[in-house]
C-alpha cells in the first residue's frame, strides 16, 4: 500500500489510530532517521580512516583519542538504535506499531512523535522505571 503524504501532514488525534496515513508518516519517519545514522556512521569511519596522522605534542594525542573514544561510543549507542529502528519498521509491516506491549493500548501519537520506537505507553514505561529503581535500590 502506497500512501501519499502532504508534506505538512502531522497525525492527529481526529484520525483513526494508526490508519494508512499515521503508518506511512511514522515508516518515513523511522527510514529517514536509519538513513541519517548510516550516513553519520559512514562519514564517521572515513573521517577516522583520513585521521591517522600521529600528534607529536602527547596533550594532542591523548586529546585527539579521546574525541575519538567519543565518537566511537556514539556510534555503538546510534548502531542499537538502528536495531530498535528496524524493530519499529518490522512492528508496523505486522500492524503492532503503535501500541503497547504490555497493555495493548494505544502508544499516543505525541509519544510516537517523540520517540518513534517507542513500545511501552507512557504510564507503562512509568511503572517499568518505578520498578527498575526499586531492583536497583534493593
Amino acid at each position: 500500500m502506497n500512501v501519499q503524504l502532504p508534506d505538512d501532514y502531522r497525525p492527529s488525534e481526529d484520525e483513526p489510530f494508526m490508519n494508512p496515513r499515521q503508518q506511512a508518516y511514522f515508516r518515513a519517519k523511522l527510514v529517514k532517521w536509519r538513513n541519517e545514522i548510516l550516513a553519520d556512521a559512514h562519514q564517521t569511519i572515513a573521517s577516522l580512516q583520513e585521521e591517522t596522522v600521529k600528534e607529536p605534542d602527547i596533550a594532542d594525542r591523548a586529546s585527539t583519542e579521546s574525541e575519538r573514544a567519543l565518537e566511537l561510543r556514539t556510534r555503538d549507542r546510534q548502531r542499537k538504535l538502528i536495531g530498535k529502528i528496524d524493530a519499529a519498521l518490522r512492528r508496523l509491516d505486522e500492524g503492532e506499531y503503535g501500541y503497547c506491549v504490555e497493555t495493548g493500548e494505544p502508544i499516543s501519537l505525541k509519544r510516537l512523535e517523540a520517540r518513534p520506537v517507542a513500545t511501552l505507553s507512557l504510564e507503562a514505561q512509568e511503572r517499568h522505571e518505578r520498578r527498575e529503581r526499586s531492583y536497583r535500590d534493593d
